[in-house]
């Protein structure tokens, strides 16, 4: 991958679309608190209630401030007069203090519990909305960085839930402090908005720049967070030793990482100079507010107390409106990645139940038909799959022949449904799979794939992967294994069926791929669908333990309708037919015998593979 030289077109036109355009955004808030509301209401109207009350406090505090200087004159003048009501203001002023910090704690309890929750419930609801995704789309570049971002922003919007609660009490508590600024001088408000509107433009804008940044550079980062991946990882440690890529690997990441950080400094840079300059405006704002409170106070317009209650007042309000801006353009940039997430869950999977799908069988009573079909994978112009008209007749194992890019692995993902066929139909028994319900019609057909999952699971659970629901069944979950003779690898695991698999947690233990293989197909036998798919599983087998694996499927498989794929024709023999394909197109169907006769590819290839052992 190339490093671009610069910063990508996107964000560039992101930018000029301006702060208006991020308004938009906002509209965003309202699903997500609703999100949030059904998360927990009872710790959501603690919060809004504890942040309601906590918003008057500042003004409390201002004005017995207020009151004590005024009643500390008043004593002074008076030799000691009053006493009684100035320590009775006190004492207000104490309780309002403790009163303030107790609420603080409550509030930041409140917030780190519905944080928790909502970070938990958005994460599973992204979990469950990629559950429901064609499995085209993961193929594609753009979905993965859709997926990424949203992905992000499963605990990134925590803070947005805190920042707008926030921007609520101080909404409420800037009410208070204004209210008591008018009474006593009206013109302070002119002054602030004087003070802080500059500054909040300028944030604003960039704020949008930022966003601009990140969001056209989702590709980039998506290969930083790979290139650490590949570059410290027990997957690829092998060929990262040997074939020396460290180096490789570093210097690749670290040109893309130098060129994201000299865009985002220059960025920061001159936020921060425009920030600076702006807030050195509003300061110099604060203190002529403040000379002309002093001269209010001299000429005897004010008391003494009225100084410290319209300075402090101003002097909150400055620093509330100031931060009640600054967070407003980081929650107009935080509503804008959350558009990433709602982007993701509005994402509509096109493998999805007609309006009158019907359930599933469940069970093979005729076969399934190939009729006509063809398939092209999304954005592509090239037939995997062309004219295929084919019939495999229940309870009947075919296997699937041909060289790499045949098609094989298309084929078995078209009868799973994990795409719908470009052209024509795919029939079970005479019903057009697309007629029935999706997960009834899944739940006929177990896969295992060759490049099936090594799941960091226990023993027991990557082998109750084939039928999740029946995890707790160690009665099943044993026989699957002794079926597909797994349970001799087991018996060694020092904890059995409860020993964690993989190196990725704590007391873990890796397999051989033969092993690990034999957990995968146990999987097969754990789901006992009448539909068995397997797709190469054996491939890390040698040739005598494949020819046994497959002997002991061929027993264990009678009656059910399989298709299987695989290299080696020692196994592809024991098939009672096998489809050749060429091209994505079928070639030759018959018995081993009557394609050995045919002397066509099928010949050939069984031909080149004996020579081999010879």
């Amino acid at each position: 991958m190339s490093i671009r030289p610069g910063p990508p077109p996107e964000f560039d036109n992101q930018t000029r679309k301006g702060f208006w355009e991020s308004l938009k955004a906002l509209k965003l808030l309202p699903p997500f608190f609703r999100m949030i509301w059904r998360t927990s209401p009872s710790l959501t109207l603690a919060n809004i209630l504890l942040r309601l009350v906590k918003s008057a406090v500042p003004l409390g505090q201002l004005w017995v401030g207020k009151l004590i200087i005024d009643q500390v004159i008043y004593c002074i003048n008076h030799k000691g007069e009053g006493l009684d009501s100035l320590w009775t203001y006190v004492g207000i002023e104490f309780g309002l203090a403790v009163f303030s910090e107790i609420f603080n704690r409550l509030i930041s309890l409140t917030d780190s519990l519905l944080g928790d929750l909502y970070g938990n419930t958005s994460s599973v609801e992204l979990m469950n909305k990629a559950a429901t995704i064609d499995l085209s789309m993961y193929e594609n570049p753009d979905f993965y960085d859709k997926l990424d971002r949203a992905r992000r922003q499963t605990t990134g919007r925590v803070v947005l839930m805190s920042m707008v609660l926030s921007q609520l009490q101080d909404l409420i508590t800037i009410g208070f402090l204004s209210a008591g600024l008018i009474a006593f001088e009206p013109w302070l408000i002119v002054l602030l908005v004087v003070a802080v509107l500059p500054s909040f433009l300028s944030e604003a804008y960039f704020s949008r720049s930022s966003y601009s940044l990140v969001r056209s550079w989702t590709p980039q980062r998506r290969e930083l967070d790979y290139l650490r991946y590949i570059g410290a990882s027990v997957e690829t440690a092998k060929e990262v030793k040997v074939f020396g890529l460290d180096r490789f690997l570093a210097d690749r990441f670290g040109k893309l990482a130098a060129e994201y950080y000299k865009l985002n400094k220059s960025l920061a840079i001159r936020r921060t100079l425009w920030g600076t300059l702006l807030q050195i405006g509003g300061v110099l704002a604060y203190y002529g507010a403040y000379v002309l409170i002093v001269l209010r106070t001299i000429s005897g317009a004010l008391t003494i107390g009225d100084l410290t209650f319209l300075s402090g007042s101003f002097n909150r309000l400055q620093n509330q409106l100031q931060s009640l801006l600054s967070n407003f353009t980081r929650i107009t940039e935080s509503a804008l990645y959350l558009q990433d997430y709602f982007d993701f869950l509005a994402l509509e999977p096109q493998i999805r139940n007609l309006p009158d799908a019907r359930p599933a069988p469940g069970k093979v009573t005729r076969g399934i038909r190939f009729e006509n079909v063809g398939f092209k994978y999304p954005g592509t112009e090239t037939w995997a799959l062309r004219h295929l008209n084919f019939e495999i007749r229940a309870g009947e194992k075919m296997a699937l022949v041909g060289e790499n890019g045949s098609g094989k692995t298309t084929l078995v993902k078209l009868v799973a449904r994990m795409y719908d066929p470009s052209e024509g139909a795919i029939y079970l028994d005479g019903v057009d799979i697309r007629n029935f319900e999706l997960e009834s019609y899944r739940k006929m057909i177990s896969v295992i794939f060759q490049d099936y999952v090594r799941f960091s699971f226990k023993a027991g659970e990557n082998i109750a992967v084939g039928k999740i629901e029946d995890v707790r069944d160690l009665e099943q979950v044993m026989s699957a294994a002794t079926k597909s003779l797994a349970d001799a690898v087991i018996a060694k695991l020092p904890a059995g069926y409860d020993q964690m698999l993989g190196k990725r947690f704590a007391e873990g233990l890796d397999l051989s791929g033969g092993e690990w293989q034999k957990i995968a197909l146990a999987r097969a036998y754990m789901r006992d669908a009448d539909i068995v798919i397997l797709d190469e599983p054996t491939s890390s087998l040698d040739a005598r333990a494949e020819y046994e694996v497959f002997k002991r499927f061929s027993e264990l498989a009678a009656g059910k309708t399989s298709i299987i794929i695989s290299h080696r024709f020692s196994t592809v023999r024991m098939a009672d037919r096998i489809l050749i394909l060429k091209n994505g197109e079928m070639l030759e169907l018959g018995t081993h015998q009557e394609l050995l006769d045919r002397k066509g590819l099928y010949h050939e290839l069984f031909t080149l593979q004996a020579k081999g052992y010879q």
